[in-house]
């Protein structure tokens, strides 16, 4: 059963809600029965999303509202705030979800690392301090699902912009679930949704079919709701190629990193590559 917040005529909110895991979101929403708010940047994309939700929705198009956001800017968010206010009330499910991932380098251009922080981070930033105040004072139970990703718990090499926002997202989303616990009469709480490989279009990098190794984005945002209903904080999603006994042992070894005095990213370090093979079998 899904979580109790995911009733008919509650409201749902997601950002980057127009395509992959975010769309997949909306429809599962939207067929349970609730409102679905989708946000943004392409207007193109939101309108056929609509034309998707629409069809699944009980409530048809009534039951759906659409708006052109861009995360990295507070002032957007703030006006989506009030615009699903006006139409449906108020927020029950805020999914932060607006994501990208262009590539970085260490030292290449500094506009690329600053719109990647500013979607990836601070757009979750934005969208909770815009949203969530609101949904405490309602005293209604709820949701905030915040996407990250391993890249921000074990961080590879190639991409150093993005581990750094979705290592920041990872950060954000504890100290909100630990504020959200201590606020007396709260009743939400926060998650962090780690997808594994997810076939989108954030992904795809040119292909047009589903390469065996990856999940599809209903295949996440199934495994999604059946944590949420468990209670897991933590969403940690296996693939078709790396289960979680995998993934355990990869982050275990990255935050043994610290403790055993290890070169910083020593998994891919070439004095520790049989150390960390044998790790890895060590399951």
């Amino acid at each position: 059963m899904p979580h109790p917040t995911m009733s008919p005529d509650h409201v749902a909110v997601i950002t980057g809600g127009a395509s992959g895991i975010g769309l997949a979101a909306a429809m599962r929403f939207a067929a349970s029965g609730m409102k679905v708010c989708v946000a943004d940047v392409s207007a193109n994309s939101l309108k056929d999303a609509a034309t998707k939700l629409s069809s699944v929705a009980p409530g048809g198009a009534d039951s759906i509202m659409t708006e052109t956001v861009d995360v990295s800017r507070f002032e957007d968010l703030v006006k989506l705030e009030s615009a699903v206010q006006q139409r449906f009330g108020g927020a029950d499910v805020l999914m932060n979800n607006a994501g990208i991932q262009p590539g970085s380098q260490m030292f290449g251009p500094r506009e690329n690392w600053q719109r990647i922080l500013g979607v990836n981070l601070w757009g979750i930033i934005n969208g909770t301090h815009a949203f969530v105040p609101r949904m405490i004072e309602r005293g209604r139970d709820g949701l905030i699902i915040n996407t990250g990703s391993k890249q921000g718990i074990t961080t590879p090499p190639g991409d150093p912009a993005y581990n750094v926002s979705k290592a920041g997202v990872k950060a954000f989303t504890e100290a909100l679930q630990h504020e959200l616990r201590n606020t007396p009469g709260c009743r939400l709480s926060a998650h962090l949704l780690i997808p594994g490989f997810v076939f989108t279009g954030l992904t795809a990098r040119g292909r047009a079919e589903k390469p065996a190794s990856a999940w599809t984005a209903e295949q996440t945002i199934d495994f999604m709701i059946e944590r949420l209903d468990a209670g897991d904080f933590y969403i940690l999603c296996p693939d078709n190629d790396v289960p979680r006994q995998l993934d355990e042992r990869r982050i275990l070894w990255a935050a043994s990193d610290i403790v055993e005095n290890r070169p910083a990213l020593s998994r891919w370090h070439p004095d520790y590559a049989d150390a960390f093979a044998a790790f890895v079998k060590n399951t």
